[in-house]
């Protein structure tokens, strides 16, 4: 898997993202991640922030509800959210390490914190989350998988098209070395622009820890951890919204 490039969804492929991942593919997911801000925070149009926003689909329901401030790490992504969310302020930043030099209600961290591989990163995130909330701030935070979940290998595809090709994505999620931390996804983009066809692959690297490593972690950062259910994968299996309520002693 060496010769594969790393990434590419999020650099040279960016704009291919409305085609890989659609807003609507998120509509009922945004919801648990509303209710669990309305339910923490109380009534109002509270401000958070939200880490590693890739394309801003999941941001997207919710900026009707919440005043929003976006991180990401790519600048092409940045681009696709701005389109999408064009009331939102976006910043190019590392999620373990960005400072914005401001509090928020909330911080939120999608499905980008699966690219945190280490427990290092993991504990270097939370701790930047916990630099940017207020007293009593909430951090909401969602992993793809966890060991007792993940249950690979996997595949997805879906097929969606624009004025100007069609794309075939497909998704092969696999642990090559259960002994790490880590998983491998390889995606495959078949582009189709008329009668030409161009195959494209792209390697990316995941984290995979234990659910009681992540509430450990989120503990050493200062955080209370309730899990709340999140039943939003097509195949069933368990997933979880992890709510971190900061520890009002340990906000510094």
């Amino acid at each position: 898997m060496n010769s594969i490039k790393k990434n590419r969804l999020y650099d040279e492929f960016a704009d291919l993202w409305p085609l890989v991942s659609a807003p609507e593919d998120y509509k009922i997911e945004a919801a648990y991640w509303r209710d669990a801000l309305h339910a923490k925070l109380g009534p109002g149009k509270h401000e958070f922030l939200e880490l590693g926003v890739g394309g801003g689909n999941n941001l997207s329901h919710l900026t009707g509800d919440f005043q929003a401030t976006a991180v990401d790490i790519s600048e092409k992504m940045l681009a696709v959210s701005r389109a999408l969310n064009p009331n939102v302020t976006h910043h190019v930043g590392d999620m373990r390490n960005i400072r914005l030099n401001r509090k928020f209600k909330a911080v939120i961290i999608h499905d980008s914190i699966s690219y945190m591989t280490s427990e290092e990163d993991l504990l270097a995130t939370f701790n930047t989350a916990k630099a940017h909330l207020e007293k009593d701030g909430v951090l909401l935070v969602a992993p793809d998988w966890y060991i007792e979940t993940f249950n690979g290998p996997e595949v997805s595809h879906n097929v969606r098209k624009n004025s100007n090709i069609e794309l075939t994505f497909i998704e092969y999620l696999h642990d090559p070395d259960p002994s790490d931390s880590t998983i491998e996804g390889v995606f495959f983009y078949l582009m189709k622009d008329g009668k030409n066809l161009r195959i494209e692959q792209d390697l990316h690297i995941f984290g995979l820890f234990t659910l009681q490593t992540w509430t450990n972690l989120l503990n050493k950062a200062g955080f209370r951890v309730e899990k709340w259910p999140h039943p939003v994968h097509s195949d069933q299996k368990r997933a979880y919204l992890l709510v971190g309520i900061l520890e009002n002693s340990k906000n510094t």
